[in-house]
């Protein structure tokens, strides 16, 4: 089992070696343990092609650094979504205490042993890790021969550590069938898997607790990928390498995303499978639902279905200017209700932008017609004309949801409103250490933070999030980036006019006081006013009154001032329809290779074949 969300887990064999392997050693049962930092006690003998080698299976000593690092001598009790740090306690006496990666293979010997055993030991240690750090959701698997990640009952649903099951298992009679091993490779780089190992063992302030969010801010494997350095374990070359080792025997990977990599995915299915036949459609493009209607409108925010209704008629627009003939009404839309689906689409492992479907009312034939319209953001990262003599800067950005692990904004396309809290993040070349000066300002130029980052010789990212005041003033930012005082480059990002609250179409009175910016326009206690000439950033009175202006617009007024300040940061690339068009050009979605509904035959999934097979 896993607790992140991020992954995917294909066979880096076959089916055949894996079950002849599990058929060979089906009384066995296969953990990973950190070895370096536990107290082990269980020595057996085991066969070096199950995975361990003698010298692998010595007895290793020092678990208490073991369990201070996971927390295990302090007593924790979950109550109101935080995790409440209520004291120190002792481990068992005579329990050798272990522990390692929650990925693993247990058979149903013992899985029946840890469900329905009522001896001391089960017993002692399902109430001892019922009151730990890290609880980790799990999931049921009713395998008939070899459980995998198995949830035991629903009580025990949420009591499965890093350690329940090492430690049950090296203590109890079934200590001779632990095998060293999970038959996993994972792509384990601590410098950005591990930046937070749990805060060191929750806050220690006087109400010692913690978000459940952070119960998880443990090591976790950064994702496979084909263009990081080899030694992540990154190049599939060396990965197929690895695997195919017979004295650590390896079946699976992790972790895989394709919204970060799915190049790596494809050259393992090329590997396993073959390649496709030449001109097989879709190969180099994925796409990623993140809307479906019947998830209802409740499960997006109000940004978020702002931006789509927009996306929407900018795709209606282009519609018009594009394929609308002068005097017809045939590719002419007014647009319905909300959307009905949306995609995030990559290409070549590059974001694309969002693929909306959507309906609209043809004005010539008053007829519903569903439309999927690809909108892309335009490049809003510019360097310094002319440039300066400082090179090292490669790439700056801002948004929200940064994955330090992965180096990237979750929030794909930077979907951002007045409430939201943006991080400003920054690329960078080797180099000599140096100090750059970061400056935001806001779409009437006011100056709203800056402060100096030191860029040390080895790094590769910055980010900084700065404690804005809200609400921010809806527009267009610009995130500026200074060397001695001397522009080096600079970004810009849009805040979003909301055209809902709370689902609902907003009132005039809500918009204001989202939409005019924080009191007295001061985003800090501090006024930067005085860089304003330094900058050459005058603040317009005129500029002021209609940012004034915006800000009380509601209906018609604020959908068009949210539109064109859509349409000056994305673009709408295409829109084709899902079904017949009585615009006589329309293109058809399932022909058009950009969109959700063109054919993707590396995703099908069919029947299951008589091996037990999908392909």
């Amino acid at each position: 089992m896993d607790t992140s969300d991020e992954l995917s887990e294909p066979l880096g064999k076959t089916n055949d070696q894996l079950v002849a392997f599990l058929s060979r050693y089906r009384d066995m049962n296969f953990l990973k343990s950190h070895g370096r930092d536990n107290a082990r006690t269980c020595k057996v003998d085991r066969e070096e092609e199950a995975g361990v080698s003698s010298s692998e299976n010595s007895i290793c000593m020092g678990g208490d650094r073991f369990i201070r690092k996971q927390g295990l001598d302090r007593l924790f009790l979950e109550c109101d979504a935080h995790m409440w740090r209520l004291g120190d306690r002792r481990i068992p006496e005579g329990i050798a205490v272990d522990g390692g990666s929650d990925w693993f293979l247990l058979n149903r010997k013992f899985v029946e042993y840890v469900t329905f055993s009522t001896d001391d030991l089960v017993t002692k240690m399902k109430q001892f890790y019922s009151y730990t750090l890290l609880p980790a959701e799990v999931r049921r698997d009713n395998a008939s021969h070899l459980v995998v990640s198995m949830s035991l009952t629903n009580i025990w649903a949420r009591a499965k550590l890093l350690s329940f099951f090492h430690t049950v298992l090296e203590n109890s009679p079934h200590c001779d069938t632990m095998v060293d091993n999970n038959l996993r490779i994972t792509n384990w780089n601590r410098k950005l898997g591990c930046k937070c190992q749990y805060k060191h063992i929750a806050p220690t302030t006087s109400s010692r607790k913690t978000s459940t969010a952070s119960r998880q801010a443990g090591c976790k494997a950064p994702l496979l990928n084909p263009h990081l350095p080899r030694s992540q374990l990154a190049d599939p070359v060396h990965f197929i390498s690895r695997a195919q080792q017979t004295a650590r025997p390896t079946f699976f990977a992790r972790k895989f995303e394709a919204v970060v990599n799915q190049e790596i995915i494809g050259q393992l299915d090329y590997y396993l499978y073959g390649n496709y036949p030449a001109g097989t459609p879709g190969l180099r493009s994925y796409w990623e639902n993140v809307y479906e209607e019947p998830d209802g409108i409740h499960s997006l925010s109000d940004v978020v279905l702002t931006l789509y209704h927009s996306f929407s008629r900018l795709g209606l627009r282009r519609a018009e200017a594009s394929l609308h003939t002068e005097g017809e009404n045939s590719c002419r839309y007014y647009p319905m209700g909300h959307p009905a689906s949306v995609h995030i689409y990559f290409l070549a492992d590059r974001f694309q932008g969002f693929l909306i479907k959507h309906h609209a009312t043809n004005l010539a034939v008053s007829k519903l017609e569903t439309l999927e319209t690809w909108v892309m953001p335009k490049k809003v990262f510019k360097i310094a004309s002319p440039p300066s003599d400082f090179g090292r800067l490669q790439f700056s950005e801002v948004g929200t949801e940064w994955d330090a692990k992965e180096r990237l904004f979750r929030n794909f396309g930077g979907l951002l409103g007045p409430m939201d809290e943006p991080v400003g993040m920054q690329k960078w070349g080797k180099g000599p250490n140096v100090t750059v000066t970061i400056i935001w300002v806001d779409p009437v130029n006011i100056i709203a933070a800056t402060y100096d980052i030191l860029i040390e010789s080895t790094a590769e990212f910055t980010h900084y999030k700065p404690p804005l005041n809200l609400p921010l003033r809806p527009g267009v930012w610009t995130v500026k980036i200074l060397h001695h005082w001397v522009p080096v480059a600079e970004t810009k990002f849009l805040v979003a006019p909301l055209t809902f609250s709370n689902r609902q179409p907003i009132k005039p009175e809500e918009a204001l006081r989202l939409h005019n910016g924080p009191l007295r326009s001061a985003y800090m206690e501090q006024s930067f006013q005085s860089l304003n000439p330094v900058l050459s950033l005058p603040i317009s009175p005129a500029q002021v009154e209609q940012a004034r202006r915006n800000a009380a617009s509601a209906g018609a007024a604020l959908e068009h001032w949210l539109d064109s300040l859509v349409g000056g940061m994305w673009t709408a690339m295409d829109i084709c329809a899902t079904g017949p068009s009585a615009c006589p050009v329309m293109q058809t979605c399932s022909q058009t290779a950009w969109s959700s509904f063109s054919p993707d035959p590396k995703s099908e999934l069919g029947a299951v074949k008589p091996d037990g097979r999908l392909r």
